[in-house]
């Protein structure tokens, strides 16, 4: 593998952020700094050219670089994002809403956005689903379809899907979310975050039990609401 670092940025440049189109193609990263310089400075109400100008001096010199979205999107007319994060809304607590939240955040990241969810909104692994009569799978069940769609949809470009996980540390599956990257293959599109309070972190100082628990509507009149560790 080569080292060198003049090789190593420009194999990424043509990778990530070159332009190459039916009827345009990028020679240089100069092309791209010129590119993402005239798409920015178009937003000024006066003064275009002066500050395309400006803003291709200071990408030029490695003074400032923007958002990876913005290197490889900005200019281009492609139907892409220019931001590279999203924080999805909330994920409803029924199949539909499931499917849902799994469209939206295939969508976004069509568009080449990063996406971040909180899965503590789905009922933990094996409490009944009354209206159905049907066993809960857990959050981490349903996540596995989110990976299964990022690496669909990485398929169709060059970048690697990007998505954050959370799940609050007072979820009864939060020991099961904790160590589910542990299996080999298993959510490899995710990163993992704990949602943390300030009562567990005190909880923690002071070795004292510290309750699982899910809201008690979700609960039918034989449940339990909840557990502690």
């Amino acid at each position: 593998m080569d080292t060198d670092p003049a090789k190593i940025s420009d194999h990424v440049w043509r990778a990530k952020y070159r332009l190459v189109d039916a009827g345009r193609s990028e020679a240089g990263i100069a092309d791209s700094w010129r590119r993402v310089a005239r798409a920015i400075a178009a937003a000024e109400p006066s003064g275009a050219p002066l500050w395309e100008a400006r803003f291709f001096d200071l990408l030029q010199d490695r003074s400032f670089l923007p958002g990876g979205r913005i290197q490889a999107g900005a200019g281009t007319a492609r139907n892409v994002t220019l931001f590279n994060c999203f924080v999805m809304g909330e994920i409803e607590d029924s199949i539909p809403g499931i499917f849902r939240a799994l469209e939206e955040a295939a969508v976004t990241m069509q568009a080449g956005g990063g996406i971040g969810l909180d899965f503590s909104t789905l009922r933990p692994r094996g409490l009944r689903a009354w209206a159905a009569g049907t066993i809960a799978s857990g959050p981490v069940s349903f996540m596995q379809i989110w990976d299964a769609m990022c690496g669909t949809v990485l398929s169709t470009g060059a970048r690697r899907g990007a998505m954050m996980a959370t799940l609050r540390c007072d979820h009864p599956d939060i020991a099961e979310f904790v160590s589910a990257k542990h299996r080999p293959g298993m959510l490899r599109r995710f990163n993992m975050s704990v949602q943390v309070t300030d009562a567990f972190m005190a909880a923690v100082r002071s070795d004292a039990a510290w309750p699982l628990v899910f809201p008690a509507a979700a609960f039918g009149p034989d449940d339990q609401g909840g557990e502690s560790v």
